[in-house]
């Protein structure tokens, strides 16, 4: 028996756009979804739920009067200012897929008595840089020149995420929705964002940036969770948002990762990029930021330098990615921080086997294998 569907050409076009196409883009490789608009043919059942997938809606959005009102949990701050508070369609979902992570890790952890995180909201704006990022570093057990202890930055920055989920924090990082190679996070869309919360925060990564910004995005977020907002940004040429919060925070990073009295120190004995970068055990683009800021070189240098270093960096990385290791992949995604809890909460008959696979978006074998053999 056919049945008769009647669309809303208002939520057709709106759940296209949501997707991030546009109109002709999507009529010229759906030109049945054209002809539906302009009443000439009606979708079949099938046709409707495959065009829900495309554009990654919930098949009965299709069937309301009016397109819903989507809003992001999170204020969002762009480096160049907007009046509006949208991101891409995949950053929205990410927000949401780790908002509904931290619920149930935040429940699992209150039924299981564990305390809230006492350096969470612990400062405010109004505190000094200086505390904050002693404190941070204390919490972590970090002494001040803990960095030094590594061959390179890249190690330093492994043992930095090491630390922060010692302390209960779930580091994620990726560039793709859950585990969507096809839904791409683009790093001019989005560099990270962070889910403050008393008993679990989140923190983002985007992976698809540049190793060099990493770094300064892990400080960053921290300084967020210390200060208790929660935020997403873009941080383009790393560059914080004209903001107060975003202001602040970048300054607690900046003195987190290289001590303006150090760095004075330093330059004035030595005034190579590359030699300061191996002395702090950062990248050489951050100690290009940090000199920005102390007024060492101008902002059109910066700029410059910027971008011959992302785009050489960059490139090292697509030289080295090949297939890669899925199960070293999920590790990253998911936080083995995070799936140790969930891993506990099913052998402790808390979490249904089925609930651990939506959690993770590990399905069957996949699952478990990964907790039997690759999450240690």
């Amino acid at each position: 028996m056919k049945i008769d569907l009647e669309i809303n050409n208002d939520l057709i076009i709106w759940a296209i756009n949501r997707s991030g196409y546009e109109l002709g883009e999507f009529f010229d490789e759906f030109p049945k979804v054209k002809e539906w608009l302009d009443r000439t043919k009606k979708p079949t059942l099938k046709q409707l739920q495959n065009f829900a997938r495309k554009v990654h809606v919930p098949f009965g959005y299709l069937f309301l009067e009016s397109p819903p009102e989507e809003r992001l949990p999170i204020p969002f701050f762009r480096t160049v200012s907007t009046q509006s508070n949208q991101v891409s369609l995949n950053v929205y979902d990410t927000v949401l897929l780790l908002q509904k992570r931290q619920e149930w890790l935040t429940n699992y952890l209150i039924e299981n008595e564990n305390n809230a995180l006492g350096y969470v909201s612990k400062f405010d704006s109004n505190s000094k840089i200086q505390t904050i990022v002693a404190d941070i570093k204390q919490t972590l057990s970090l002494n001040d020149d803990w960095a030094n202890e590594f061959p390179n930055w890249e190690k330093a920055k492994e043992y930095l995420t090491q630390k922060i989920e010692e302390i209960g924090i779930i580091v994620v990082s990726s560039g793709v929705v859950e585990n969507n190679n096809y839904r791409k996070i683009k790093v001019e869309d989005c560099r990270g964002f962070v889910l403050v919360n008393e008993y679990a925060p989140f923190m983002f990564v985007n992976a698809a940036d540049s190793k060099a910004a990493q770094m300064f995005t892990l400080a960053h977020e921290l300084a967020h969770i210390w200060i208790g907002e929660s935020a997403g940004f873009d941080f383009r040429n790393l560059q914080p948002a004209d903001n107060p919060i975003e202001i602040f925070c970048d300054k607690i990073a900046a003195e987190f990762l290289v001590p303006q009295e150090s760095l004075r120190a330093a330059y004035e004995e030595n005034k190579n990029f590359e030699s300061l970068a191996r002395t702090f055990k950062v990248s050489q683009i951050v100690i290009a930021r940090r000199l920005l800021d102390l007024g060492f070189i101008t902002r059109a240098e910066f700029f410059e330098f910027y971008e011959e270093y992302t785009s050489q960096d960059f490139r090292k990385q697509e030289s080295r990615e090949g297939g890669g290791d899925f199960y070293l992949t999920q590790r990253k995604r998911l936080s083995v921080q995070f799936l140790t809890y969930v891993n506990n909460a099913v052998r402790e008959n808390k979490l249904l086997v089925r609930d651990a696979y939506n959690l993770t978006g590990l399905k069957g074998n996949t699952y478990h294998n990964f907790m039997r053999e690759y999450l240690y």
